[in-house]
């Protein structure tokens, strides 16, 4: 590790207040251009006395606009203090996880995972139109079937169609016979450049694509493409329980990652990652936004660097290895459940680094579901699978309950329908 250590709540608290004192501040300073203030005194009290031990809190009220792009040229001045938090963020999960080279990389917290594809996917259209001369019925995105839903809404708000590649019903693995088929097909209709979309950690399955098989059918048929990772949901569990893994900057043909922080790591909710290869942000820059020191390279523009302080907070609170240690809980959560499962013949589908289980839905009564709060592929009668998350709230208290509650309805049913 280069970036990330574990650090006392005392070194955290005086480290938040030094990029807080860096920053504008809006009720001290005199600063009459900004378009923008402190959260509501009447409503948010920033002199509130917990606030003085919540470091996150108080950032929140202060209010920093994180609007740009911290990794590349310079920025709003006024909130270089936590800026440099967000930067201090993006090394430890670029080069200390996902290992880039130092200043290799450019990228930025999103407010979420949703928009982080999206920049991913305009940021590669723009690549291909730009660099390329690329027209736009000449860029697809090529992804699976168990792909997130922010890929077909890129699709449709980037006008690119959306080649979706089938998986297997029990292992979710990508068919690659079609895979490559698909490839030709759409070569023969005039498709030149591929977008590809490898998923690290699906929503519903946890299934980690193999982007080798991606790579290798786009190489042999000849086609230009650039390789982004969707690891939003498996972003900080996969790294930490395969460390064998090489899906990451150490692979040449991957060029970006997305990563949720509001999933695993427990930040709030809109928080996101984008991570790039350097070279490549620049081809979404919006030159019309004058006015804004730097360069806006973002979808989303104006953005709380709350949310950064809050995902450096959660990092350097635990360290590696506490981190390390955390997922290894949750691993061994996952693997109980697909124990028990086992011992009542229940089929489900697990992939083995993940904390994910998937389980057949004709051997989950509606009612239970309903009581675990499962969630199902499809809200309709067509649902084939429910899943479960082994998120951190999830102990195995709430497993053995569950279980003992299945096997209680699959035993009742088995006496009904078996004759004395």
């Amino acid at each position: 590790m280069i970036y990330w250590e574990k650090i006392s709540q005392k070194e955290r608290q005086a480290y938040i207040q030094k990029a807080l004192d860096e920053n504008v501040n809006f009720s001290k300073d005199t600063s009459l251009g900004y378009p923008a203030s402190k959260l509501d005194g009447k409503v948010f009290n920033e002199d509130a006395p917990f606030l003085k031990d919540a470091p996150t809190l108080k950032t929140y009220v202060a209010n920093p606009n994180h609007i740009g792009c911290h990794t590349l040229g310079t920025s709003e001045k006024a909130f270089k203090g936590t800026q440099q938090i967000e930067r201090a963020v993006l090394n430890v999960i670029a080069v200390d996880i996902f290992k880039a080279q130092p200043n290799s990389f450019d990228g930025y917290i999103s407010p979420g995972g949703t928009e982080a594809n999206v920049q991913a996917i305009w940021m590669y259209r723009n690549f291909f139109m730009y660099q390329k001369g690329a027209k736009l019925n000449e860029i697809a995105i090529l992804a699976s079937e168990d792909t997130h839903y922010s890929i077909p809404k890129a699709a449709n708000l980037l006008m690119l169609d959306w080649i979706k590649i089938p998986v297997s019903f029990e292992k979710r693995e990508i068919d690659t016979v079609v895979l490559e088929q698909k490839i030709i097909g759409a070569k023969q209709n005039g498709i030149k450049y591929f977008i590809a979309v490898s998923n690290m950690g699906t929503t519903m399955f946890g299934s980690v694509d193999n982007p080798e098989e991606y790579t290798t059918a786009l190489e042999k048929q000849q086609v230009e493409y650039k390789l982004h990772i969707d690891g939003a949901y498996g972003g900080f569990v996969y790294p930490f329980s395969n460390e064998k893994s090489i899906i990451n900057f150490s692979n040449p043909k991957i060029t970006s990652i997305t990563i949720d922080a509001h999933k695993m790591l427990q930040a709030p909710y809109g928080t996101g990652i984008f991570i790039c290869r350097k070279g490549l942000i620049e081809n979404v820059l919006t030159k019309e936004a004058e006015y804004v020191e730097g360069m806006d390279l973002t979808l989303c523009g104006s953005r709380s660097g709350s949310n950064a302080v809050a995902v450096w907070m959660i990092l350097f609170t635990y360290g590696p290895f506490g981190w390390f240690e955390k997922v290894s809980i949750l691993q061994m959560r996952t693997q109980f459940l697909c124990n028990e499962l086992d011992k009542l013949n229940i089929s489900y589908f697990r992939e083995p680094f993940m904390n994910i289980v998937t389980i057949h839905a004709e051997k989950i009564p509606k009612k239970i579901a309903s009581a675990f709060d499962l969630v199902p592929q499809q809200h309709n009668a067509n649902n084939k699978w429910y899943k479960i998350v082994l998120m951190d709230h999830v102990e195995v208290e709430h497993l053995t309950t569950f279980i003992a509650q299945l096997k209680a309805t699959l035993y009742a049913e088995e006496s009904i329908t078996t004759p004395l």
